[in-house]
Order: C-alpha cells, then structure tokens, then sequence
C-alpha cells in the first residue's frame, strides 16, 4: 500500500499542496514549524479519521477557515483509489471514494493504514494508562473496522450510564434501569477487552524481538521485555479470559461488586476505558524505572511490533504505510540503524526531518524540501 498523490486544502498551515509522491522512502525535510508533521498527520488521519496530535478536529482546519480537505490517491494491491475526507468542526465530517460520497465517514476505515512512530510515543512507557490503551485500540482499528463502531458504541453507552450513575447520587434509584446499562457496557467492553487481550498475546512475540535488535546493550537485550493487560476487573493478562463471552461475564459481575462504589461517586469504576498495559523490563515496571534510552528502545519495539503484526499473511495482503515522525534525530546510532534497515523493505516510508543528515542513507530516496507553505522537489 502507498499514497501516490497527497492534496490538502485549508488544512492546518497549508492553504492549498498537491504532492506527488509513489512508493519508497520519502522524506520531507525542512526547519521546525515549516508543515512537515502536517503532511504525514494528514495521511494518519485518512486511516484513522484521528490526530496523533490533538484530540479535536479544530485545530486542522486553517485559523479563519471553516473546512479542510485531504485528498489522497491510494494504491493497494495495484488498485488505485481516489479518497476524501472533508473535515467539519463541529458538524458531521464527509468522507467520498472515487468521487461517491460514503453515507457515513466512518465506512472509509479500512481503505488505509498507517502504523506511525514519533516522538511523542515515549508516552507509551511514561505516560498515562489512556496512551496504552489507545496504542491497543489504534492497532486493532487497523485490523478490523469493525473495531470503531464497537468503541462508539461503548464510549456512548458509558456516557449514558455515568449520566444515570450520577443523576442517582445520594438518592433512590430504580435499579432495573441500570441494570440495562450493566449488561449493555459488559457486552460491548467485554468484546473490547478480548480483542485487546488476543492481540497483545500476538504481539508478545514481535515485541521481544524488535526489542533484541533495538536495544543498546547486551545487558539491556538479556532483559526479557513483557507487555501484561491489567484490568480493573482485578484480573491480570495470563489469567484473564480471552472470549468474549467470559470477558463479559467477568466484567458484568465486577459492575455488581463495585455497584455501591460507583453509585457513591456516580461514575463508571469497571471497564475498558479504566484497563492500562504493564510494559516491564526484565522484573521491573518500565514506568519509573526505564532510562530514558530504555524508554526509547520499548516505545519503538512496540511500534515495530505492531507493524509486523499487521504485514503478517493472516492481518492482511499489504504493508501499512509506515510514518516515521522527527524521530531519527532523537535515536542513537544503533537505534537509527535498526529502524532504518528495517523501513528499507517496506512498501512506502514517509520520514520527516528538520535536516537532511538525519534522514539514514537507506531511506533516501525521494526527497522534498518544506518551508514557508511550499514542499518542492528537492
């Protein structure tokens, strides 16, 4: 899979750019501030109908302007296909395929795929239990589209409940109703809870092994590198569930348990969206313990292993573009080195640099210069 061709309007700096671009590395290079991240958030979006920046459409759109547009002419399997998304704050996104308007934006998930490193994924060892979690969840959107509507599904029954839950503070309440609201979230993040877990045990192993080949030590490569699912439900990753049907009675009757609890603080105590993923580092928790080089090392593993999961023969017949965002500046020779050989065989790379020296020999092949609103050939 690759991008072709890249069009945005009115979208974050860019008024308008048309860039032609085809398989391979490309590179874009150029001065920080100048709309490098802009063009490779841009293809993110297109797979995820998400930022890795922000947490809100508004801030792509142009200050002064009320929509943007990112156009993309994708190849997959020597099938070409024009996609659109035009973004909307505050009101419904459209989405178009060869021209045909989607009846929902959301139908376009699936038509691209992007597995993206930046440096904002040390969050992933240091950061809070929601950037693991979304980790989990941006992977499986990639493998199944089915995986967004079971989210909005869940996130919306979990508005609704904790609406109820606190409504019902401190005073009586027809426990019938919320009960219906129990069995709905156990239903729903009872799937949520069993994909993630099924996919963290096929990562384990392309975890350890990125993790062996990015390591800066001998020491630090003997550390075995483990990723444990750790749920609200009290249960740990080896032990917990992988069907959903027990995924959801397990959940169901940790609601029961924190029933009291929950109606005293009128919230959602049990679920998906409470779970985090232990990163450890031989016996110790990454968090609060991994050097910053060690950080490093278990962040690009495990974007190393998501990508590898997903090129596997049974997650799909292509490669997901691979984004490498200003990160080559912040990794050490051997580091660089792995990440570098590595990209060298995939179908398209995008890289973004602030000087043309970072960007390693391997993945110098098409290259384009970025500033003051403009991306050239360079």
């Amino acid at each position: 899979m690759h991008v072709a061709r890249l069009a945005l309007h009115d979208f974050r700096s860019y008024t308008e750019v048309d860039v032609e671009m085809g398989a391979g590395p490309i590179a874009f290079v150029g001065a920080n501030g100048q709309g490098k991240t802009n063009l490779v958030e841009a293809v993110d979006y297109l797979a995820r109908l998400d930022s890795h920046r922000v947490s809100s459409d508004t801030p792509l759109v142009r200050a002064g302007t009320e929509r943007a547009i990112v156009r993309a002419e994708v190849v997959r399997q020597d099938r070409s296909a024009l996609i659109e998304v035009e973004i909307n704050p505050g009101r419904s996104n459209r989405a178009r395929v060869n021209r045909s308007e989607l009846p929902r934006v959301r139908e376009l998930l699936g038509t691209v795929r992007t597995v993206l490193f930046s440096p904002e994924d040390l969050a992933l060892v240091k950061g809070d239990p929601s950037d693991r979690r979304r980790f989990l969840d941006d992977h499986l959107l990639m493998q199944s589209v089915r995986q967004a509507g079971v989210k909005a599904d869940y996130e919306r029954t979990l508005r609704q409940r904790n609406t109820l839950l606190k409504s019902a503070r401190g005073r009586q309440v027809d426990l019938s109703t919320l009960e219906i609201w129990d069995e709905r979230l156990a239903t729903l993040g009872g799937e949520i809870t069993a994909r993630r877990l099924v996919v963290l045990d096929e990562i384990a192993p392309h975890l350890e092994k990125r993790h062996a080949g990015v390591a800066a030590s001998a020491a630090e490569t003997r550390r075995q590198v483990t990723a444990s699912y750790v749920a609200k439900t009290g249960v740990l990753h080896a032990d917990h569930p992988r069907d959903l049907e027990g995924c959801r009675d397990l959940l169901l009757r940790s609601i029961q348990e924190r029933r009291r609890d929950e109606l005293d603080r009128g919230v959602s105590l049990v679920g998906p969206h409470r779970d985090d993923v232990e990163l450890r580092i031989g016996e110790l928790p990454a968090k609060g313990y991994a050097s910053h080089g060690e950080s490093w090392s278990l962040a690009l593993a495990l974007r190393l292993a998501s990508f590898d999961h997903l090129r596997a023969p049974d997650q799909g017949a292509d490669d997901p573009i691979l984004i490498l965002d200003d990160v080559f500046a912040e990794l050490d020779t051997g580091r660089r080195d792995h990440l570098a050989s590595m990209a060298e065989h995939v179908e398209q790379v995008l890289v973004t640099a602030a000087v043309a020296g970072d960007v390693p020999p391997g993945l110098r092949g098409r290259r384009f210069r970025v500033a003051d609103g403009a991306v050239l050939d360079d």
